[in-house]
């Protein structure tokens, strides 16, 4: 079993410094992301648009007062429902799990807040897409780009099939989705959970992803 170290706190520029990254800002910056988040709005099921419609408006009404475990329990998890990102057999969702690894003789460290990976029961084995959050826009207590991009560089290292990771940040209203591939990220543009547009293109991205996962990322 591998050993826990104490953990580092990297910056963005400091991972960018030590694992010559390149970063690429932009929906049309790179391919990859260019697919992925230029996808049309989704239909909803009418189940699905009543719960659409009640996250909406208590996003946009309380979302600056929730705390982070609100944020997540009141909107994130049913957003993630709505992108249709389960558990299929094939791979499975996780929250609040650590991942670290020496990469590049660099110890990295993770708690993601939430996984997509290959696992068996509760344990996660190659990951393929996280989410990180904070509730404020600027929070002294961490930011989540370096830990994302922390994230992708552990599983890029365990899992060595060359394939790009995908993942989100969510920052307050915010979400901000991330390509990774070999040494070159690229961020989105910011999409407000707020504005019922950007809420719908949210969740087409996130059904995009499953679809991205299930044909071309899972072995």
């Amino acid at each position: 079993m591998k050993k826990k170290k104490k953990e580092i706190k990297y910056s963005e520029a400091d991972l960018i410094r030590a694992f010559n990254l390149i970063r690429l800002k932009g929906n049309d910056a790179h391919p990859l992301m260019q697919e992925w988040v230029e996808v049309a709005l989704p239909t909803l099921t009418v189940v699905e648009q009543s719960i659409f419609e009640n996250i909406f408006k208590k996003a946009y009404y309380k979302i600056e007062g929730w705390n982070e475990e609100e944020l997540k329990m009141k909107f994130i998890a049913h957003v993630m429902d709505l992108g249709h990102l389960e558990d299929n057999g094939a791979y499975f969702t996780y929250c609040e799990r650590e991942i670290f690894a020496e990469v590049e003789n660099k110890y990295l460290y993770l708690k993601a807040d939430f996984m997509i990976a290959k696992g068996i029961l509760d344990s996660p084995e190659a990951p393929y897409f996280y989410i990180q959050e904070y509730k404020k826009l600027k929070d002294p207590s961490g930011d989540p780009v370096p830990q994302l991009i922390e994230g992708f560089l552990i599983a890029m290292h365990e899992n060595q099939n060359g394939k790009p990771m995908y993942g989100c940040t969510v920052t307050g209203k915010l979400w901000d989705f991330f390509v990774m591939e070999g040494k070159t990220y690229c961020i989105s543009d910011s999409f407000d959970c707020t504005n019922k547009d950007h809420l719908l293109k949210i969740i087409s991205i996130l059904r995009k992803y499953k679809e991205i996962l299930e044909t071309r990322i899972l072995d």
